[in-house]
Parts: C-alpha cells; structure tokens; sequence
C-alpha cells in the first residue's frame, strides 16, 4: 500500500517519493540490466538512462499499481538498445542458477545453458528472465511486453523447448527447471 501511495506521490511530482521508489528497486534494476548486457558498465548506464526516462515521463502512467512493470518495460527496452548498439547478447549465469538447481560443481552444464539461452530470439530471452528470474507471472510479463497472455505462454513454451533440444542431454535438475 505504501508502495502505489509513493507511485502516486511520485506522478504528482514529488521527486523525494520518486527517489524512494527507485530506491526500492535499484537492486532488482540493476541486475535485471547485468542479465542483459553483463558487464558491470553497461549495466549501471542502462539503469541510469530507465531513471532518467522513468523520471522525465512518470505522468504517463495511467495506473500507478503497475509502476514495477511500466519500469521493467522502460528497463529492458534500453538494455536492448544498448545491445543494439554492442550488437551482441550475453547473459550472467546469476540467471542460472534462478532457474535451475544444477549443482554448483556443474560448471560445464551451466555453460551450455548460458550459450543456449543466449542463442535464443530476443523475445525468447526476455520471456525467460522474466518468468525465471523475476517470477513474474504470465500476466505480469504481457504487460510489460505489451504481448497477448497467450503469446507470452507461447514464447515461454516454445523457449522452453528451444532451450532443451540446445542443450541435449541435460540432467534431471535442469530438466525440471525447464519443464
């Protein structure tokens, strides 16, 4: 409750509740923007330009409850802009290890995951960290991809499936981590 008290503070132009609202997710920002572009430079340029734009265009949001994922969105479309402009994809293996239960000794295993998910479709990509690494829920993922529900189940399922026939022989944990 006085998370969507400081949303709505915050779209009236009060630039302390803005700040205890970035605050907040400063963290979950930045990692989600590592995922990314996996460099620590990158990661904090991309989190710095979403405040930036979150701040310049606050009044937009038209319902304060999904501020979370009015800034993902925000987030994710610079992470890819930036990738656009490195012209290339990679992936922490922080991800990974959200996913899966692979044991820490499975180094090898977790490589081929890290390879496989970076060959996946952008839309793919996205769909995986967000249901994976941010729990999200279907819903929650349309939103802020502004996609269909069903086309989010979709990418989900066939990224799923992508991602096992890549890795091929995956052990039981990884085989239920994507199942």
């Amino acid at each position: 409750m006085e998370h969507l008290s400081l949303v709505k503070k915050a779209i009236k132009g009060n630039e302390e509740a803005f700040e205890a609202l970035v605050k907040s997710e400063s963290e979950k920002l930045y990692k989600t923007a590592f995922l990314y572009v996996r460099n620590k430079e990158d990661a904090l340029d991309v989190v710095q330009e979403t405040i930036y734009k979150a701040y310049i265009s606050i009044q937009q949001i038209n319902q304060p409850e999904f501020f979370n994922t009015w800034l993902t969105k925000i987030l994710i479309r610079t992470a890819y802009d930036v990738l656009r402009k490195r012209k290339k994809i990679v992936f922490d293996d922080k991800l990974l290890t959200n996913i899966s239960n692979v044991s820490n000794q499975d180094v090898e295993g977790k490589m081929d995951v890290i390879n496989a998910i970076s060959g996946l479709s952008k839309n793919y990509q996205t769909v995986i960290i967000l249901f994976y690494y941010h729990d999200l829920s279907i819903h929650q993922i349309a939103e802020t991809m502004s996609i269909p529900e069903n086309t989010i189940k979709t990418y989900l399922r066939r990224a799923k499936l992508e991602l096992k026939n890549r890795i091929g022989g995956v052990n039981d944990n990884e085989q239920r981590a994507f199942s």
